[in-house]
């Protein structure tokens, strides 16, 4: 069972690691509290998605948004200019989810659909 504190402290700790991370990888004028302000947003959300217990496609579709949206707030908050490769991972998982659900959709489809017959006149 999913206790509230457990998960609170679970996206606690994962908020602490990415703002971390992040700042290790940003020019210097973005310090980790700038990070972790910009983040917070989309952590809360998907801590609640968590708690609330979403379907798992629509939790990976919604944490892929808001790590999208969350990229973009760090630009924006952001003094000096990004580095390229910081713009391309935030939209990383949403290319990754968005292939993997059309996979399964074409997989999904070739099983529904009968094979074609050969019909000799």
């Amino acid at each position: 069972m999913r206790h509230p504190l457990d998960i609170v402290a679970m996206f606690a700790a994962l908020w602490l690691l990415a703002a971390m991370m992040l700042d290790a990888l940003t020019p210097k004028e973005l310090n980790a509290v700038m990070i972790a302000v910009a983040i917070g947003p989309a952590i809360v959300t998907t801590a609640v998605f968590y708690y609330l217990r979403c379907p798992r496609t629509d939790f990976a579709v919604m944490f892929a948004a808001l790590w999208l949206i969350s990229d973009i707030a760090i630009a924006f908050i952001s003094p000096a200019q990004l580095p390229h490769f910081l713009i391309v991972l935030g939209f990383v998982p949403a290319l990754l989810i968005g292939g993997v659900l059309h996979w399964q959709r074409l997989q999904r489809r070739e099983q529904r659909l009968p094979a074609p017959s050969v019909k000799r006149g």
